[in-house]
């Protein structure tokens, strides 16, 4: 039985090594809601509180570690319930000289979010993430707050996000 074919969701001709910033998002596993918990309580989220759970606390170590990566950091993320938004930026490569240490390079998108994976499913010691993430270029100065924007107020939206359980 031949298995329906995965539409792509990728830009054509778009070439994702390049520098920009991405908006990416990564869900669990079955969307098990494993990384943080949102509850009543006053804070800056009109009402609600988001709080880490200590898997999620592996995340957010990893996430804040991205900038030791050259060519690489994240701008903003929020760690949801059952997944993670973040806007990741790729620059370009300018961590070489004449004369210095060999040239490295910056990562790719997909790169540097499988080494995130990676890393948090070693250090908690197995996996928690599922298969593939969902990317978006970032196109222009509003696409970008338009993005920003999202992901800080998507705690507060969390019972009309899709990914809610």
């Amino acid at each position: 039985m031949d298995l329906p074919r995965r539409k792509s969701n990728r830009l054509p001709e778009y070439d994702y090594s390049a520098p920009g910033v991405y908006f990416v998002t990564v869900c669990t596993h079955d969307r098990r809601c494993i990384l943080s918990r949102i509850t009543v309580g006053a804070d800056a989220l009109g009402g609600l509180r988001l709080q880490l759970t200590d898997i999620g606390k592996t995340v957010e170590q990893y996430i804040l570690s991205t900038d030791r990566i050259p060519g690489c950091r994240v701008d903003k993320y929020v760690i949801m319930p059952n997944h993670i938004h973040m806007l990741l930026r790729i620059d370009s490569d300018d961590t070489h000289s004449e004369n210095g240490p060999p040239r490295v390079s910056a990562p790719t998108v997909s790169e540097a979010v499988g080494a995130l994976k990676r890393l948090v499913n070693r250090e908690i010691g197995h996996d928690i993430w599922q298969r593939s993430f969902h990317e978006h270029v970032i196109r222009n100065e509003n696409d970008y707050r338009e993005i920003w924007e999202y992901i800080e107020n998507n705690p507060a939206k969390w019972a009309e996000d899709r990914y809610y359980a």
